[in-house]
């Protein structure tokens, strides 16, 4: 685990304990809000430098990070790779690419991500670059907290990995406690729930 970035987390109050919704729909006991770790840029520049580093051997084209949390670590680890880097975006419940970007055929691509949870960003950026003709190399991410037998079909590089309880709703010792639920991140799905990928 690496310290550095776990006391970063820490300091700028991005490791959150409580009672979260996730967007699989499960509840979690610890919540990583990295907005307010990269909201200051020395913090962000250190935590990327850790993750630019375990990247740095790839022959990468192009940075693609989803939004909205992939948005600043694609463009920190761009900056510091000397890449160009882009950001997908969520419309009407699609990853799409605005805004006059575009994706050659046969360009080397790494995901950027803030959290992988569920890894569903990820897959659907995956699935659209794939479309597109990209080759996917792999993604990165701050902070790896899926379940250890999820299995992306990609190469994973973390800054850290975290192993955060995650309970389905009917089992969830936090509901029973009655401590309150609350929903972080910033995608709005299907029921109306925020999603925290």
């Amino acid at each position: 685990m690496n310290s550095t970035i776990m006391k970063i987390l820490k300091e700028t109050g991005a490791l959150l304990e409580g009672h979260f919704l996730l967007s699989s729909g499960k509840h979690s006991n610890r919540y990583i809000q990295c907005a307010k770790a990269l909201r200051f840029p020395p913090c962000a520049k250190k935590i990327m430098k850790i993750v630019c580093d375990k990247v740095r051997h790839l022959k990468i084209d192009l940075i693609v990070g989803p939004a909205m949390g992939g948005i600043i670590t694609s463009y920190e680890m761009g900056r510091q790779l000397n890449l160009e880097s882009i950001f997908t975006e969520r419309i009407d419940g699609q990853i799409t690419l605005r805004r006059g970007f575009t994706v050659s055929k046969s360009t080397n691509i790494l995901i950027s991500e803030d959290v992988i949870t569920s890894g569903k960003s990820t897959l659907e950026v995956k699935n659209l670059m794939e479309k597109m003709g990209a080759n996917v190399l792999g993604v990165s991410c701050i902070v790896d907290r899926k379940p250890k037998n999820t299995d992306l079909g990609l190469p994973v590089y973390s800054g850290v990995q975290l192993d955060i309880e995650i309970y389905d709703e009917k089992d969830c010792p936090l509901c029973h406690q009655g401590i309150k639920l609350v929903k972080p991140g910033s995608r709005i799905f299907e029921n109306g729930h925020f999603s925290t990928d």
